[in-house]
């Protein structure tokens, strides 16, 4: 019987625990990770610095830290090997920590390292200086905080040790060092910025061994690593290699090809566009295409197109909502491309309001003649000729993380709604969708089984909604049976054309119809307003 792989923070966990001396090598961003594990590295580092400068920010924390953790799930999907994340110092206070590790699990994301500076950071190879260093017991609640929260047993919390590289000398680094191994650190990484390692090498040698120790030699780089293997190293760090070689080429390249006005001098010196789409997983997505899509009832998604969207004024006096510019290209397009990178070309979409603005390529108008009068559920009863028995269901104005159709599209379940369980950190607009189900998100799970009770526009402190629905509901054969029953039924209710998509969930379940919940936490925006128009290019990707 083949042994199951090992977990990427198992993996993490046998690499600080080896008796070998370990590398990892620095990786920024999906492609540069992947580039990592292909070159044989078993792990990598997500650096602090080169993380903050693929955004072309300061290492100082500029880039905020729900920033990084999306470019870590980039870096997590597309790689086995694990990732321990140079977290800086936490991104603030114990409960800052807290999240982080869960959310960082919640990626897949084997580890995290943390520094004893104060937050914001400063580079450690900018300030020259004596620099201010954390409260040695706060720090240490730091780490406990990160240690009660994990999930995963294996998860590891690096404790980063300042003193040496910030001027507080040898026997403060020890003393500390000390300290945050009692406090539960998995492993030391010790820091330093002079050009030889013989301070290293001292804290080494003084070192109790109560936890592994790591490296950065960045700057004592010209040290023969048979040198830290007689040291008891650990693990070693090529911390901000990959960044630098990147941004190295690149500016190499397009001052060439600036000067000659023209692509000659380089296209044989630069990677072919077949390596990016190998990279990129082309070949899987092809040949998942012939699996799936010659297959009987094969996903199509219906959008709920319609309304003009009166909220967004004279933005929409020639255009439905739908068809608003978002960084160069109409919302609608952008659904469009969402669905057909996840291989859903059969596309409807039901229009109404100024419909003969859709200019979308390759989709299927339906026609609400009576939109201006009309609700949604109206609007997709007008589409039930093109009802199938796998089909998703939305609502025209969305943008939303890529991931999130994904997982809606691989959840089990007849009919799947998407709800988002972030309330207090959401600014709302537009009338929300308040859902309240049999169980509440609990974080620490992925895909728990989770029914729906009801959905409404109002709740009271009394009794709190579990989420918001966000307008995506998946549908499959006996879904679909029980959605055209339902439309019958609610087709004879005064009223009938004024209904909405939550009046037919709320008559689904109250007819003891299961409904399952897909909880997210976040990462998506229903366009109701100029200021969401504003937030929109976080949510896009070109």
């Amino acid at each position: 019987m083949p042994v199951p792989p090992l977990s990427k923070s198992k993996q993490l966990r046998a690499l600080l625990e080896s008796p070998e001396l370990e590398f990892i090598l620095e990786a920024h961003n999906g492609i540069s990770a992947k580039l990592v594990q292909q070159a044989g590295f078993k792990g990598i580092w997500a650096s602090g610095l080169a993380l903050s400068a693929q955004f072309c920010v300061r290492d100082s924390n500029e880039a905020s830290w729900t920033q990084v953790v999306d470019m870590l799930e980039f870096m997590s999907d597309a790689t086995d090997i694990p990732i321990l994340l140079d977290g800086d110092t936490g991104y603030g206070n114990f409960n800052n920590m807290r999240r982080l590790v869960r959310k960082l699990e919640q990626r897949g994301i084997a580890g995290v390292c943390i520094e004893d500076k104060q937050f914001p950071k400063t580079n450690s190879f900018i300030d020259s200086g004596k620099q201010a260093l954390a409260d040695i017991d706060e720090f240490c609640g730091k780490i406990r905080a990160g240690k009660d929260s994990q999930q995963d047993p294996d998860f590891c919390i690096v404790a980063r040790v300042e003193a040496l590289i910030a001027g507080w000398g040898m026997d403060e680094a020890l003393k500390r060092a000390s300290a945050y191994c009692a406090a539960g650190a998995d492993a030391i990484l010790i820091h330093s910025r002079q050009s030889r390692a013989d301070e290293i090498l001292a804290f080494a040698e003084a070192w109790d061994g109560a936890c592994p120790l790591v490296i950065v030699p960045t700057k004592y780089y010209s040290t023969p690593v048979d040198v830290f293997r007689k040291a008891g190293v650990s693990l070693v760090i090529w911390a901000n290699q990959m960044i630098r070689a990147s941004v190295r080429a690149m500016a190499h390249v397009s001052r060439e090809i600036f000067c000659q006005e023209s692509l000659t001098g380089v296209e044989d010196r630069i990677t072919a566009v077949d390596s990016i789409f190998q990279l990129q997983g082309a070949d899987e997505l092809l040949r998942a295409q012939e699996r799936y899509l010659n297959r009987a009832g094969a996903s199509r998604a219906l959008v709920l197109a319609a309304s003009r969207g009166n909220n967004l004024y004279e933005l929409t006096a020639d255009r439905p909502k739908a068809m608003l510019n978002i960084r160069g290209k109409p919302l609608l397009q952008r659904l469009v491309d969402e669905f057909r990178k996840r291989a859903v070309n059969d596309i409807t979409v039901i229009a109404g309001y100024k419909s003969d603005t859709l200019d979308i390529g390759g989709v299927d108008i339906c026609l609400n003649t009576r939109f201006d009068t009309t609700g949604e559920l109206y609007s997709l009863a007008c589409a039930r000729d093109r009802f199938s028995d796998d089909m998703v269901i939305i609502y025209g104005d969305l943008l939303f993380r890529s991931y999130i159709l994904q997982d809606l599209l691989e959840r089990d379940g007849e009919l799947v709604i998407v709800v988002d369980s972030l309330m207090e950190e959401v600014e709302i607009t537009g009338t929300p969708d308040y859902v309240w189900c049999d169980r509440a998100d609990d974080r620490s799970l992925f895909m728990q089984e989770v029914r729906l009770q009801r959905v409404s526009e109002e709740h009271t402190p009394d009794d709190p909604p579990c989420g918001r629905w966000t307008g995506m509901m998946r549908v499959r054969s006996q879904g679909r049976r029980w959605l055209d029953q339902a439309l019958d039924e609610l087709s004879t209710r005064p009223g009938y054309e004024q209904l909405t998509l939550p009046d037919l969930l709320n008559h689904l379940t109250g007819n003891g119809r299961p409904v399952t919940v897909h909880y997210i936490n976040g990462h998506w925006l229903d366009v109701n307003s100029v200021n969401d128009i504003d937030r929109a290019g976080d949510f896009t990707s070109d």
